[in-house]
C-alpha cells in the first residue's frame, strides 16, 4: 500500500495559484482594474475612491460590491486593511 498524497489546500472557486506559491488574481475583469489604481496611486483608498477612478456610479451598490473584491484582495493577501474600510496594496 502506498502513502496518500498530501491534500492540496482548498481554493476560492475561480482562484488560482501560481508554481511559484504567489495568490493570482481571481478570474474576474474587476480585479486587475482595482490594482492598476492601487499601482497608479499611492497611499491607503477606500471602494468609494476605486468606484470614482473605474468610474462607476456611485451608487452603494456599486461601493459596496467593490469594497467585497478588495476584502477578499485582502483574504488572498494582495491588499491590507489597515483600519477599517482603508485598504492599501501590500508591500
Amino acid at each position: 500500500m502506498g502513502v496518500p498524497a498530501p491534500a492540496s489546500a482548498p481554493r476560492s472557486a475561480g482562484q488560482t495559484v501560481d508554481p511559484a506559491g504567489s495568490p493570482e488574481l481571481p478570474e474576474r475583469p474587476d480585479y486587475p482594474r482595482i490594482l492598476a489604481v492601487f499601482n497608479a496611486t499611492t497611499g491607503p483608498l477606500r471602494a468609494r475612491d476605486i468606484c470614482q477612478a473605474l468610474d462607476f456610479e456611485l451608487l452603494p451598490k456599486y461601493v459596496e460590491r467593490t469594497r467585497t473584491k478588495m476584502k477578499r484582495l485582502v483574504t488572498i493577501g494582495i491588499l491590507i486593511e489597515a483600519e477599517p474600510g482603508t485598504f492599501s496594496k501590500k508591500q
